[in-house]
Formats: structure tokens, C-alpha cells, sequence
């Protein structure tokens, strides 16, 4: 089927064959003779990226009248980012249409000139919920003849709490429209909003309800959570072409991961609701320029994000509502093309990975975490690929060439490409040098026989053990345990904050009642021991060094204990007075 077997005018067939459009994708195939052929309103069900702006976009512009100058269609969306893009793309389409003027209103940009643009005339508004409100309540926008209202990503602006916007805005819409609702899934506030608002929808889904991108492949890695960050470097490393979005839950989380990736060398950035319009507005031109090839992201500011040829999502752990998962593995795998929707996940998420499973009908992968051997093979085989299709200018090099085999002449072919390699990839080599596994393995059978060992072992065997720092490992003593109310997150989050350089990447932790030990790469481990000295923590000064294998760390904790039990002579004898005082005061 063609475009023009749809029906589609020939200005519009003209701008979409130029655009590169051949064949109708499945949504437009269905929806666009019925747009263009009956009355009636339209709820459609698709994924993010099969083709909806084209699918409700160019039936509207087929109906436009060019000389009358005042909004008859009104298309809302989430976000400011969805917005443009809609009126681009829109734009795109009415190339061959010169009367035909479409005007995008968002906050965040002067409301001055979209004043202006609107008393020039405009016939297509495409809209978020809060400006537009803004220009109706000053009475600019003016919608009395407007006779078709979209809402994109419907399921988006149910989340993002835009009800009651979109309540007051059709209040202001002629009843006698027709309206076309679009989302990727079908919770119950859509179906409530169809009733109320809509006159026997015609449903068309493209799939099935709530099922997640037909062309992306879903993975998962199991590790232990202070593994996560290490695998989230693992899988980068191993996509040398990644171009991706990394989701996390909270705002710190972001911009934390950002700002290590960067530090370390990683072409990323952070986009949260931190940011100002001008800031998210920068790393998203970087983005999509592919200047950055890895945005970290939360679900908040990725809504509505519309970048094509994603290569990856990485789910830095598994959001709580299915649907935006399914929004989040929706922005790779588009327009046809294949993706990779990756999940991070420690041991207690594997329940909500099975509920996501049942709900979008797909099957999760599990695979290993790529190992450092595997991750420098993939290099190489990566590198060499570019050398191998890199175009040369001959011209231009034929000048500098003579210089550079006389200099280099004496080396072999072999040894060239060695040097090469490592010049490329010793950094590589270097961080992954004797690096462990880091997938979660289910440890229940193994650790009952452990226990078991470890009741028979004498108390000095186990201690020397917990003392001993895996290969390429520096064990790192602290002097606070969980009677302090010291746990694991408390360590990561004194590093993050304190350490000097570079970050560094904890291992092992053990945590005893008095005291802990934790791994840390050998190179950083001074520079560990001396950023934590001294610090304050809940009222104890912090006390580190490197841990001594011969030293009975327990043995000094329980002593040192002892001694702030009991305290000094004085500190004792006033306590006493202090509470035999209190004991007659109550008897009077």
C-alpha cells in the first residue's frame, strides 16, 4: 500500500516522498483513510516511534482551509521537547502547503512572540497544557473554530498530572469536534477521559495493550547493588557504538552517574529537572548532534523526547509503574529498526522483572556481565573496523607520509599494529587488569555449607580471612561498624563526597558491629585512607588505615568498646551522684 492509496493530497505526497517515506507504517496504514474518509473520533494504541505524527498529522493538514486564518486544529502534548518536534515534523509535511502555518506554544520561551505569531493567524496549534492555558486566560488563543483536538501521548500527560489542564482546555473547545487520542498504553484515566469526552471512539491498536516495542530485545544483568555502577561501565564498554539513554530514579542519581562517567572519560550527559529550559535545551541539541552519545536521564525530563536511531536504554534499575517501562524501552527500536532495552538488577528485583514480563508480554534475557577479556576483544574488533573503513585523502597525506615512515620505517607491520592498539587501549588494560566477576549468583546452597565450615574454623582463621583483600586489592579498615549505625550506603556516599581525585570503585565490604573493611584498587588506596581521616561521623571522629593481615581488628573494637563503656573515675562518680540525686527527689 502507498500513500496515495490512503488518500493522502498531492502537496502532502510530494513532501513525504521528498522526506523519504515509502510505504505507510502499520498505524498510519489504519488510521489515516479513516481520519481522511469518516466523522468520529479515534483512540489509537502504538508504541513511541511507529509513525503517529504522520499517522493524525497529515489527515489534519489535508482539512485545514488555508484562507481561514484563525486555529481549527489544537494538538496537545507533555512536553516542551514533544511539542517541537510535532510542529517540525508537521512543518515538513505542509512544505508544498504555503498557507498553511503551524505554531508551537510552550513555557519556557517568550510568550510575547507567540502572541505576536497568534494575531498574526496561525490554523494549527501544538500545545503544552500550562502555556496554552496561559494564552486562553489573556484571551489570545482563541479556539471557537477549532474542529479537530489530538492528544499525544496521552498516557504521558495522565502522569505528568495535567487532567485538569486538559479539562479546562476543551472546555473552551466547540463540543462538535472530533478528537483523536494517541498513546503506548491503555490505563483506566484514558478510558474514563474517552467516555467523557468522546463520542463512540473507533479503537485502533497497532500490537497489543501495553505490550512493549515489538523490535527491541529486553536483557537483564544480575548483580549485587554496589555492583551496578561497575556494570553499567561494563555494558558501555562493551557497545563501542553505543548512542543510548541511561534511566535512573531520582535527580542525585543522575547527575552523580553523569558526572562519573564524564570524569572518567565516558562522552555523557545528565538531563533532570535541576536543569533549567536552557541548560535541558543544550544537552539535548549535544544529544541529538550526537556531540553526546549517553544522556543519564530521569523519567520526569525524557517524557516526550523524540531522538532517532537510539542504539540502547539501560535501565539503572527497574522503575515501579510498568507503563514506563515500556516508555522507556520505546525510545530505541523505532521507525523498524532494532534496539536494546537493558535492565541493571540486584537479587530483590527479580519479582517486579517477572511482573513486567507477564504485562508486556516479552521475555527478558538474562546474560552475563561482559568480562574484561570480552570487553578488550570487542575493542579491538571495533577499532580495527574503523581503520578498515576509514576514507583516506591521499592528496592531503602524500605531503606528511615521506616524514613519517622515516620515522616509523624500522618498525614491522606487526609491532605498528601493536603499538597502536596499546596506545589506544591501555587504559583499558589497565583498569580491567586482574578485575573479578561481578554477576550475582545465588549463594543460598554455598552458604549454608560455608557456614558450616566457618562453625568449625577457629575465630582467628575467619577474622585473617575477612582481613584479606581480593587480587589486585588493597583492604581498607574504618572504625565504624553497624553499631554505629554504619552500613554499606554510608560508605558509598562518605567516598562520593569526600574522596579526593578521581572517584574509586569499592569491592568487598564487610561490616562488623565495631569496625569495617572494604576492597579498594591498590593504586587508590592511600588516597582512600587519607581523604577519610579525621572526618565526622554522627559524633565519631573517623579513624582508617590499610588493614594489616596480622592485626585483630575485632579483638581492638571490643576493647575500645569497653573502654567508653566504663569512661574515667570522675565521669563515673558524678553519674552516680547525678542519679542517686534523681532517686531522692522522686522518693520526696
Amino acid at each position: 500500500m502507498t500513500f496515495e492509496e490512503l488518500g493522502v493530497s498531492e502537496p502532502l505526497l510530494k513532501a513525504v516522498e521528498e522526506l523519504g517515506f515509502e510505504q505507510p507504517m502499520p498505524v498510519q496504514a489504519q488510521v489515516i483513510p479513516h481520519l481522511l474518509s469518516r466523522e468520529g473520533d479515534v483512540v489509537a494504541l502504538a508504541q513511541t516511534g511507529t509513525g503517529k505524527t504522520a499517522a493524525f498529522g497529515l489527515p489534519v493538514l489535508q482539512r485545514i482551509d488555508q484562507k481561514n486564518h484563525s486555529p481549527q486544529a489544537l494538538i496537545l502534548a507533555p512536553t516542551r521537547e514533544l511539542c517541537l518536534q510535532i510542529a517540525s515534523d508537521l512543518a515538513d509535511f505542509s512544505k508544498y502547503l504555503p498557507d498553511v502555518r503551524v505554531l508551537p506554544v510552550y513555557g519556557g520561551s517568550s510568550i510575547e512572540s507567540q502572541i505576536r505569531s497568534l494575531r498574526g493567524g496561525v490554523q494549527i496549534i501544538v500545545a503544552t497544557p500550562g502555556r496554552l492555558i496561559d494564552l486562553i486566560n489573556r484571551g489570545v488563543a482563541k479556539l471557537g473554530d477549532v474542529h479537530t483536538v489530538i492528544l499525544d501521548e496521552a498516557d504521558e500527560m495522565l502522569n505528568m498530572g495535567f487532567l485538569d489542564s486538559i479539562n479546562e482546555i476543551l472546555d473552551h473547545v466547540p463540543s462538535e469536534r472530533k478528537m483523536l487520542m494517541f498513546s503506548a498504553t491503555m490505563p483506566a484515566e484514558i478510558g474514563r477521559i474517552a467516555k467523557k469526552y468522546m463520542h463512540d471512539p473507533v479503537e485502533f491498536v497497532v500490537g497489543t495493550r501495553n505490550e512493549g516495542a515489538t523490535n527491541v530485545k529486553h536483557i537483564y544483568y544480575m548483580v549485587n547493588a554496589r555492583d551496578k555502577y561497575l556494570a553499567l561501565k561494563r555494558i558501555v564498554d562493551y557497545s563501542p557504538n553505543i548512542y543510548g539513554i541511561i534511566f535512573c530514579r531520582t535527580r542525585r542519581d543522575t547527575q552523580e552517574i553523569a558526572d562519573r562517567l564524564c570524569q572518567e572519560g565516558y562522552n555523557a550527559e545528565a538531563l533532570h529537572g535541576d536543569l533549567s529550559q536552557q541548560q535541558r535545551d543544550i544537552v539535548m541539541k549535544k544529544f541529538r548532534d550526537r556531540v553526546v552519545r549517553i544522556l543519564v536521564a530521569t523519567d520526569v525530563a525524557a517524557r516526550g523526547l523524540d531522538v532517532d536511531d537510539l542504539t540502547h536504554v539501560i535501565n539503572y534499575g527497574l522503575p515501579e509503574d510498568t507503563a514506563v517501562y515500556t516508555h522507556r524501552s520505546g525510545r530505541t527500536g523505532r521507525a523498524g529498526k532494532t534496539g536494546v532495552s537493558i535492565a541493571i538488577i540486584h537479587s530483590r528485583e527479580k519479582g517486579r522483572l517477572r511482573e513486567i514480563e507477564r504485562i508486556i508480554g516479552k521475555k527478558f534475557e538474562r546474560k552475563e556481565v561482559p568480562t574484561p577479556e570480552q570487553i578488550i576483544e570487542k575493542q579491538l574488533y571495533s577499532l580495527a573496523d574503523r581503520i578498515e573503513k576509514v576514507q583516506v585523502n591521499d592528496a592531503e597525506m602524500e605531503r606528511y607520509l615521506p616524514g613519517v615512515i622515516k620515522k616509523l620505517g624500522w618498525l614491522s607491520a606487526d609491532d605498528l599494529i601493536r603499538r597502536v592498539l596499546s596506545l589506544e587501549f591501555q587504559r583499558l588494560l589497565d583498569y580491567y587488569k586482574d578485575a573479578p566477576a561481578i554477576d550475582f549468583i545465588d549463594e543460598k546452597p554455598a552458604k549454608k555449607e560455608r557456614k558450616e565450615k566457618e562453625k568449625s574454623a577457629p575465630r582467628t582463621d575467619k577474622e585473617k580471612d575477612r582481613r584479606t583483600a581480593e587480587k589486585g586489592m588493597e583492604r581498607i579498615y574504618v572504625n565504624l561498624g553497624k553499631n554505629d549505625g554504619f552500613y554499606a550506603g554510608n560508605l558509598i556516599d562518605m567516598l562520593n563526597k569526600n574522596i579526593e581525585g578521581a572517584r574509586v570503585d569499592v569491592g568487598r565490604i564487610d561490616l562488623m558491629p565495631g569496625y569495617s573493611l572494604f576492597d579498594i584498587k591498590k593504586k587508590d588506596a592511600q588516597r582512600v585512607v587519607h581523604s577519610l581521616k579525621g572526618l565526622d561521623f554522627m559524633g565519631k571522629r573517623v579513624y582508617s588505615e590499610i588493614a594489616e593481615a596480622d592485626k585483630d581488628y575485632a579483638r581492638a573494637a571490643t576493647r575500645k568498646a569497653r573502654e567508653n563503656r566504663s569512661g574515667d573515675f570522675d565521669s563515673q562518680f558524678f553519674d552516680r551522684k547525678a542519679r542517686g540525686a534523681g532517686r531522692k527527689s522522686r522518693k520526696k
